[in-house]
């Protein structure tokens, strides 16, 4: 096999295993996301707490970098202190070391019984949590699949001659090239883990000398910082900060750690009997040392961080002045005007998304000013309702039976559906956030997960429905009401979970029960608003029956 066809090989499994990696990380992202958002909440009780919190759910994602975007979330709605954040990646550094210590484990035979078993709950699974539990298992069967693959394409590269050994060498004796090398591939790869595993797999074949992996293994734990913080540039401060300070530690640390290797040449046999355990178990011992000593500076470095990443002097460009991308000039070209009226309808959908995002958060703070600008942005979805219906009412149609005409009509009832969402979220969940703070009221914890899960459903078909408007696409139409039919399901359930507990007389359930059943009643009319714009594409498709009266 020459050396083209090596290359050409090991980029297939390369892009395989990252890939894989992903197809793990949004499996569990869509099924569990509201029990990982839930988890972050209850970081805040101790350090300890907040590390072993961070460390499980970056098991579970395989990514510490999908935490870090997680916490800075929550550090962005003031749910989460920057200690806390930085606390929570530590611990999921050390969490994505102990995936790849799974990952490393010779489980080919594995293989066939998840594929098998996350197939059929991929494809026969009547829920999405069953279908995103097959999706998380093929994803972990490909993972296995691509790290055969690596060892297979890379096997030829031991016969090679001084090529490769020749660069090996020079990286031998230029730590610091090597090092970089590391940082460079993982950031441009997006993942540690992959990174991790490639170095392993490529020293398990005797390829990689020890020396030039331990630089490559430090590397790769800069690049996982670097990572975070590329994600988070565009986000808020507190985001920046949390990845900023992550990086602080990651970097500073192997460095350290890098420099020590190279004064002191210290034997590695005690880490493992081969040269990839041996750098796997190093990236974990290293992970585990930097949660030990780094745990106590949090707070320093929090302070640290609000010096060195100030607050942006510039404001976010504002959603709420109306009728910004409605275009007067082609009021005289229907299908032009209809594109400008769907560009103005998303923007109406982009503030709604902004009060409807921090619903939890502000259930649970019950933050006086962001209710306020909740209510604010309420006013500006009026406005933009009423600028969409007075612009599609002056598009003149060459006939008033066409498509264009029949679209228009459709448009301005989605625009009214979505004031109607505005609505929903000013007037009635923003009232019961009021009352639950101000009476003090506490959600059980079944009930909490509840409604989190019901609210992380709604976001997501919003995005679909939006998908829908642009689109216009059948299949995503059948899909959205589809999703439409699961809420109701989920709605059914925890409706039936409260009157459960009501029943067995559980005391946060009693107090909280108004609330409780009003938000989930909102929550799933909202969602069913959104689902209106699949029903006109559905039935030009001749896809809806007129009614359900048999």
């Amino acid at each position: 096999m020459n050396l083209y066809s090596v290359a050409f090989h090991l980029a297939g499994a390369v892009m395989l295993l990252l890939w894989a990696v992903r197809m793990v990380r949004t499996g569990v992202e869509r099924s569990h996301a509201p029990a990982l958002r839930s988890l972050l909440r209850e970081s805040r009780g101790g350090r300890m707490r907040a590390a072993g919190i961070g460390a499980g759910i970056a098991v579970f994602l395989q990514s510490s970098t999908a935490v870090a975007l997680l916490a800075a979330g929550f550090a962005g709605s003031g749910v989460l202190s920057l200690a806390t954040g930085l606390t929570l990646m530590l611990g999921a550094d050390l969490g994505s070391s102990l995936v790849v210590q799974i990952l490393s484990l010779d489980l080919q035979w594995l293989v066939p019984l998840l594929l098998i078993a996350g197939g059929t709950a991929f494809f026969k699974g009547q829920t999405r949590t069953w279908r995103q539990g097959g999706r998380i298992l093929i994803g972990i069967a490909l993972i296995l699949v691509a790290l055969q693959m690596i060892g297979v394409a890379t096997a030829p590269l031991r016969e090679t001659g001084t090529v490769l050994s020749g660069v090996l060498g020079y990286l031998a004796s230029d730590f610091v090239t090597a090092f970089l090398i590391g940082a460079a591939f993982t950031w441009l790869v997006h993942s540690s883990v992959a990174s991790i595993l490639m170095i392993a797999a490529f020293a398990a074949q005797g390829i990689l000398p020890l020396e030039v992996g331990v630089s490559l293994v430090l590397g790769a734990n800069l690049g996982g910082g670097m990572i975070a913080l590329t994600l988070t540039r565009n986000s808020v401060v507190e985001a920046r900060r949390i990845a900023a300070g992550n990086l602080l530690f990651r970097g500073a640390g192997a460095v350290a750690v890098l420099i020590a290797f190279q004064l002191l040449q210290p034997s590695l046999g005690w880490l493992g009997a081969g040269d990839a355990a041996r750098l796997i178990n190093l990236h974990l011992g290293f992970n585990i040392a930097l949660l030990i000593v780094c745990l106590p500076l949090t707070g320093l470095v929090a302070k640290l961080m609000e010096r060195i990443v100030p607050s942006a002097d510039t404001a976010p460009e504002p959603l709420d002045e109306p009728g910004t991308r409605l275009d007067p000039s082609v009021i005289g070209q229907p299908p032009l005007a209809l594109a400008s009226a769907k560009r103005e309808l998303l923007r109406m959908a982009e503030i709604i998304e902004r009060m409807l995002a921090p619903l939890m958060e502000l259930y649970e703070t019950g933050d006086p000013e962001k209710i306020k600008q909740v209510k604010r942005l309420e006013q500006a979805v009026d406005t933009a309702q009423s600028e969409i219906k007075l612009y599609l009412a002056k598009i003149q149609y060459p006939d008033d039976l066409d498509d264009d005409a029949r679209r228009g009509q459709e448009l301005a009832n989605f625009a009214i559906n979505l004031e109607y969402v505005g609505d929903a979220i000013a007037k009635t969940l923003m009232k019961l956030a009021e009352t639950r703070r101000d009476q003090n009221l506490k959600f059980s914890p079944a009930g909490w997960r509840e409604l989190n899960e019901l609210h992380h459903r709604v976001m997501q078909n919003m995005q679909l429905a939006l998908n829908v408007l642009m689109s216009e696409d059948r299949e995503s139409a059948r899909q959205l009401l589809a999703e439409k039919e699961e809420m109701g399901r989920a709605e059914r359930a925890s409706a039936t979970g409260h009157l459960q507990r009501l029943r067995e007389g559980a005391h946060h359930s009693i107090e909280t029960s108004n609330i409780h059943l009003e938000t989930v009643r909102a929550l799933k009319t909202i969602n069913s608003l959104f689902a209106s714009v699949a029903y006109p594409i559905l039935a030009e498709s001749g896809e809806l029956r007129d009614t359900r009266l048999a």
